[in-house]
């Protein structure tokens, strides 16, 4: 199995957004045509206070790349028409855990309080 070599970037971009980094790096062939990569780098923190980084790339070449902007587009503004563009994630609330918390204690002791399946919330 031939190894893939990494070629010199070109163009860099970086966005860093909490744990993660996302590099956009365009790279040339060997026929020096150039393709994009997106890297996303996530850190881990051990409990010994050591740390790792997982990466995963994806290699985008010209050919694909209005197929690619349209999807991505297609996806992100479904996205935001069926969510918004607030974040709601557990792990972007802080006062997530807390909030449920209190919500699961308040029905608990909600006098009509049957018949609940939290598979529903």
């Amino acid at each position: 199995m031939a190894e893939r070599v990494e070629q010199e970037e070109i163009f860099s971009q970086v966005l860093r957004a909490g744990r993660r980094t996302y590099f956009f790096d365009v790279r040339a062939t060997k026929a020096d045509d150039y393709y994009l990569t997106v890297t996303e780098s996530k850190k881990f923190t051990h409990d010994d206070g050591s740390f790792h980084y997982q990466k995963h790339k994806i290699y985008l070449y010209k050919e694909d790349f209005s197929d690619f902007k349209e999807m991505l587009n297609k996806a992100t503004d479904y996205i935001i028409s069926q969510k918004g563009s607030e974040v709601i994630s557990e792990r972007h609330q802080k006062d997530f855990k807390k909030s449920t918390e209190s919500f699961v204690e308040q029905a608990a002791t909600a006098e009509s309080f049957t018949d609940v399946s939290f598979e529903d919330i």
